[in-house]
C-alpha cells in the first residue's frame, strides 16, 4: 500500500476501475485497460477495415495520437464496468463485400473470449454499430515528401 503525506496507507485505485479481491491480495483492473483489449480484439477480425471514434472527445484524443505518432487502441471503443460484468460497445468501419452481420458476430465473440480470458471478467453484451464501408482504392492519398 502507498502512504500518503500523513503516513496513512491509501488505496492505488485508479478512477474508474474494477478491483478483484483474491487471496493474497487485490488486481485493480483500468477501465481503460478493458477498451484497450476490446480495441484490440476488433482488430483481429478479418472483414474489419477499423475502429471508428465516437464523439468529440474521442475525435480530438484520436487527432492527438496520430500527430504524435502513438497508436490508437481504444478510439471507438465505450466500456462500462461493474464489480463482476462489463458491457462495450464498439464503433467500426467495416471493408466493402463482406457479410456484415458475420462480421459484428465474429467482433462479439473474439470481444467476450479477449476481455473474459485476460480481466475474469464476465462479459454481458458487446454492441456493434457499423457506421462506415471501406472501399479498397479509395484511400487517399498519401501527401508527396518535400525532402528525401
Amino acid at each position: 500500500m502507498a502512504a500518503n503525506s500523513n503516513g496513512e496507507n491509501t488505496a492505488l485505485a485508479p478512477e474508474h476501475a474494477t478491483t478483484i479481491q483474491q487471496d493474497r491480495g487485490k488486481t485493480i483492473i483500468s477501465d481503460g485497460v478493458v477498451a484497450k483489449i476490446a480495441g484490440l480484439a476488433v482488430r483481429e477480425v478479418p472483414g474489419v477495415h477499423s475502429l471508428v471514434a465516437s464523439g468529440l472527445r474521442q475525435t480530438v484524443a484520436s487527432l492527438a495520437r496520430t500527430v504524435a505518432r502513438r497508436e490508437d487502441r481504444d478510439s471507438g471503443v465505450a466500456v462500462e464496468v461493474g464489480e463482476k460484468q462489463a458491457a462495450i460497445d464498439v464503433r467500426i468501419s467495416t471493408d466493402y463485400g463482406v457479410h456484415i452481420p458475420a462480421v459484428a458476430a465474429a467482433v462479439r465473440n473474439n470481444v467476450i473470449n479477449r476481455v473474459e480470458g485476460m480481466t475474469g471478467l464476465i462479459v454481458k453484451e458487446v454492441n456493434v454499430a457499423v457506421t462506415d464501408l471501406f472501399f479498397p482504392g479509395e484511400e487517399p492519398e498519401s501527401a508527396p515528401k518535400r525532402v528525401e
